[in-house]
């Protein structure tokens, strides 16, 4: 991805050290504050001193209140600061990750480090061919989900870290049993940021992680240089909002997305009005199939709807969908169109990391000419 001059220019002032640099008059860098970067992410904060830099991981599952994980990052081979807590610092350069997620995966990517995965949970899931072949080669173990973690691999991996997501507060009882056996876990909050480039900022953590802090912040200053670009664009060259429905029932509960969220905020920078744009919550909200659907008969496009791959995969959930207008007049699109056999889905692997992606397939689905001759990368249309 090629960066502006503006890009190369913002580069030039950030002036971050590696892991094994120093800073001026021994005094911290908090990364967040440098205007250069611009950060929007919420769930971390990081502080770059002399020797190592702190990592601060902020309420890291939903309904998480002044929840604060520190993590401390300290070059191999360094000796561990004075008064730091030897129980929280993770060795850098990270050598061995397992990824709890595919999100991390993409990430990883970005930095050219696919080889220190060692680890994932749940093979099906992964989009990357070169981890899936490294995973069929054994290179790569699949560890498991959650409370069915497989700790006997873990201990045979026994990777530098292990990076998992929390839903609940749930998730830190058995996490503590794998702390227990002497590996370092690490929370990413990535998928709690209610803004695009929020998300994609997680990079950063990856930058410290792999020392590699000035690669990782010109990917996410490109990206937000892109992202920005369109977001601009469109705004500009659009004359109507379309109202957009999102997802699907399950189990008669249709589990809606805040309008604080991160996909909500995608809809309106790509021209749209999502249903519940005006509606706030920190966690999406259990609503009934029949109340969604007074709302959804106002719905000129529907997007994000599950795993069907076609109009008729919808009637199977409820009958009275396919009488929607939206369904109607065939404006359904789904966000499914890079998958691989075993369900894999690139949309949730890198799109995370490259939202500017997602944010033109939505501009060109709801505003058909706006980009000539575009074919969409994430989404397509259901018949």
């Amino acid at each position: 991805m090629k960066l502006s001059i503006l890009a190369l220019f913002s580069i030039l002032l950030l002036l971050i050290e590696s892991c094994s640099g120093k800073t001026e008059n021994h005094r911290s860098i908090e990364i967040s504050e440098r205007k250069e970067l611009v950060s929007g992410a919420e769930r971390f904060k990081l502080q770059k001193y002399e020797n190592y830099s702190e990592l601060t991981i902020i309420n890291p599952w939903q309904g998480a209140r002044n929840v604060f994980q520190v993590y401390y990052l300290v070059k191999k081979g360094d000796p561990i600061p004075d008064g730091i807590d030897s129980s929280k610092v993770i060795h850098v350069p990270v050598k061995s990750i397992v990824c709890m997620s595919t999100t991390y995966v993409s990430m990883i990517a970005a930095l050219n480090e696919e080889n220190s995965i060692s680890g994932v949970s749940g093979k099906s899931y992964i989009y990357s061919d070169l981890i899936k072949e490294n995973i069929d080669l054994g290179l790569i173990g699949d560890v498991g989900f959650e409370a069915n973690l497989n700790k006997e691999l873990i201990i045979k991996i026994s990777p530098d870290l292990i990076m998992m997501y929390g839903i609940d507060s749930e998730s830190s009882g058995y996490i503590g049993k794998i702390r227990e056996l002497g590996v370092r876990v690490l929370y990413n909050a990535d998928y709690l940021e209610t803004d695009p480039l929020s998300k994609a900022e997680w990079i950063k953590v990856f930058g410290a992680l792999y020392c590699k802090e000035n690669m990782a912040d010109s990917i996410f200053i490109s990206e937000s240089i892109s992202y920005n670009t369109l977001k601009s664009y469109i705004k500009t060259n659009i004359s109507d909002r379309p109202k957009v429905l999102l997802g699907l029932p399950f189990k008669d509960t249709w589990y809606v997305s805040p309008g604080n969220s991160f996909i909500c905020k995608l809809i309106s920078d790509a021209g749209g009005e999502y249903l519940w744009k005006d509606v706030q919550s920190a966690v999406s909200m259990p609503f009934g199939i029949e109340n969604v659907f007074l709302q959804a008969v106002n719905a000129d496009f529907w997007l994000n709807i599950g795993n069907v791959t076609s109009k008729e995969e919808i009637s199977v959930f409820d009958q009275r969908l396919l009488t929607l207008p939206c369904v109607k007049q065939g404006n359904l699109f789904n966000n499914n169109k890079r998958v691989t056999s075993d369900g894999g889905n690139d949309y949730w692997e890198s799109g995370s990391l490259y939202p500017h992606i997602i944010l033109k397939d939505i501009a060109s689905i709801l505003h058909p000419g706006l980009f000539n001759d575009y074919e969409l990368i994430f989404y397509r249309k259901l018949y």
